[in-house]
């Protein structure tokens, strides 16, 4: 059947994956740099969380908006805009000289790395049926792991021969040639000239028809689906920002590990979370494939991931770094795990053209939280000694305690009823 369906929509899937691991490249290379940045600008501990929140803060805007702008214009040049915006800021890091200009650029990284994860969702849910959706999610989201494997290897090769400023600009020039291959082959399903007859059938075989509908943040924040998505984000995501930009400083302070000897345990952690990532959006697909309802298929699937993350708690009191290592491995696993099932929600619970505006509210809840994290995660280690257990426990407990949440608001993940325009 597939032969007869054909199988472009995976092309589409793979340019997202694409993007997905330079977004998350270009956003590592300030964590991997961190220790050395840190000795070298004289920094705090309050001083970098200040730099790391002032991307969050960003992202949280710039989501909140990225959204809006995809609903309104569409994918492919809602997408152009934000790699545009962050492939300038990725590079203008290399002109940053103190901890204030780092922010500055750190914050337009922010804004153009919001508009990622919404077009990417948006994309999904206009390329693929509800049954592929977390797959698919699964393995573009999977691009975060493996952007988070490449930077690690990349960063000190370029930075040990050419100087830190310029593995920010070769990785921010990543993601222009990346914009290239965007332009050249996305179009909608219903405008694709490469889209056969009954693979643009398939796509849309079942999706309910909708008229259209009011976008309006004040429409959806009446809702319990968004609220259900929203909160969900809002607890879990500002765990992930402290992996991406705490875990070299932590592995630092924890076990003595420098810059050239960080690279084989994040690319360890990395490799196991892209196993997550693709395994967990598989897992809630088969189990409705199955014939377990899309409520039962993705909370069963989030529930072992939520589960699987609360051994991280004791990652900073383990005496072996390969254990540590292998914890937070898995956490970080499970944690994109949870990722690709939850960001399917939102295309769960909503119709296509309020997927993208719910995705931005989530993110922007999400990155919000981040921020507030990552300021409260400089307090606690300016203040007890660079001591990482209080944060870990806060990281094991977060995920079952979102999953009742968003259990509580939404018991049968029905379809939000948007008012018709």
């Amino acid at each position: 059947m597939a032969e007869k369906i054909g199988r472009y929509r995976w092309t589409i899937c793979a340019l997202l994956f694409f993007a997905t691991t330079i977004n998350y490249i270009d956003r590592q290379v300030l964590g991997i740099l961190a220790p050395v940045l840190q000795r070298e600008l004289h920094w705090s501990e309050t001083d970098y969380s200040a730099v790391v929140s002032w991307f969050t803060a960003a992202y949280a805007l710039g989501y909140l908006f990225a959204g809006r702008l995809l609903d309104k214009v569409g994918t492919r040049a809602g997408y152009a805009i934000a790699i545009v915006i962050w492939s300038v800021a990725a590079m203008s890091h290399s002109l940053a000289r103190n901890a204030f200009q780092f922010s500055l650029a750190r914050f337009g990284l922010g804004l153009g790395e919001s508009g990622n994860f919404p077009a990417s969702i948006k994309t999904v849910a206009e390329w693929f049926p509800a049954r592929e959706r977390a797959l698919a999610t699964g393995i573009f989201n999977a691009g975060t792991n493996v952007g988070a494997i490449v930077a690690p290897i990349m960063v000190p090769i370029i930075a040990s021969a050419f100087g830190w400023r310029a593995a920010f600009i070769w990785t921010g020039l990543l993601s222009a040639t990346w914009l290239v291959f965007w332009l050249v082959i996305y179009r909608p399903p219903q405008e694709h000239p490469r889209l056969s007859a009954g693979e643009r059938a398939y796509i849309t075989s079942d999706q309910p028809p909708t008229g259209a509908v009011r976008m309006r943040w004040t429409e959806l924040l009446k809702h319990r689906q968004t609220w259900a998505f929203a909160l969900g984000k809002g607890m879990t995501d500002p765990i992930w920002w402290f992996y991406l930009f705490w875990l070299p400083k932590f592995l630092d302070a924890r076990f003595g590990l420098k810059l050239s000897q960080l690279i084989a345990p994040l690319v360890v952690i990395y490799l196991i979370a892209d196993f997550g990532s693709i395994f967990g959006g598989w897992l809630s697909g088969a189990l409705i494939k199955r014939g377990w309802s899309v409520n039962a298929g993705r909370k069963t699937t989030m529930l072992i991931a939520a589960t699987i993350i609360v051994p991280t708690m004791f990652a900073p009191r383990v005496d072996g770094m390969w254990t540590a290592i292998c914890i937070v491995g898995i956490a970080a696993a499970a944690h994109q795990w949870w990722s690709a099932n939850i960001f399917t929600l939102a295309s769960d619970m909503f119709p296509r053209q309020a997927v993208g505006s719910v995705v931005g509210i989530g993110g922007f809840t999400g990155a919000l939280t981040g921020f507030g994290f990552q300021r409260l995660t400089g307090w606690i280690l300016q203040n007890n000694g660079s001591n990482y257990t209080p944060v870990f426990l806060m990281c094991g407990f977060a995920y079952l305690t979102a999953l009742l949440v968003i259990h509580l608001l939404v018991p049968r993940l029905q379809q939000a009823r948007l008012e018709a325009a």
